[in-house]
């Protein structure tokens, strides 16, 4: 009988390369910047001054690339998932990223979702699984993603 990091990995090799859905929009409020401004003691001016922001080709102040990116927690939970991946799952944790690109500023004010293609799946060992989704975080209204990164998870089953 397959243990339940086999079976999940079965499913998950079964999706490869299918786009696993769209999440739900969240605005990027000018509060949400100036907290992150603080938390990591950037507090460069195109974030948190919209007065002085103005006059630079944001037209106004913009999110950090690193708010952007840490909003992939949030946005990826409101994108569909199977659960029948999760069958027997103890936890999972953020392993890391094989290459993020910031293609395009977050204007505050905006709004912004994350899309995810499953490119990637590798058995660990007999109770982990390693998933890498190509997750592109879109701005409402704009052509260009905001961003693009390749996210690694490891789950482990029991």
């Amino acid at each position: 009988m397959a243990s339940n990091a086999e079976a999940a990995f079965e499913k998950y090799q079964a999706a490869l390369g299918e786009n696993e859905g769209t999440g739900e929009w969240f605005e990027v409020t000018q509060e949400t910047v100036n907290a992150f401004a603080d938390i990591t003691h950037d507090h460069q001016f195109i974030h948190v001054d919209p007065e002085a922001a103005k006059a630079t080709p944001f037209g106004g102040t913009i999110a950090h690339g690193f708010l952007t990116l840490s909003m992939l927690t949030h946005l990826s939970a409101t994108i569909p998932q199977d659960t029948s991946r999760f069958q027997g799952i103890l936890m999972g944790v953020n392993y890391g990223f094989d290459k993020v690109r910031f293609v395009s500023p977050v204007p505050v004010g905006s709004r912004i979702r994350a899309s995810s293609v499953l490119s990637d799946v590798q058995l660990k060992s007999a109770n982990d699984v390693q998933v890498t989704r190509t997750m592109t975080i879109e701005v409402e209204g704009s052509d260009r993603p905001a961003c693009v990164a390749e996210w690694l998870t490891r789950l482990t089953y029991g």
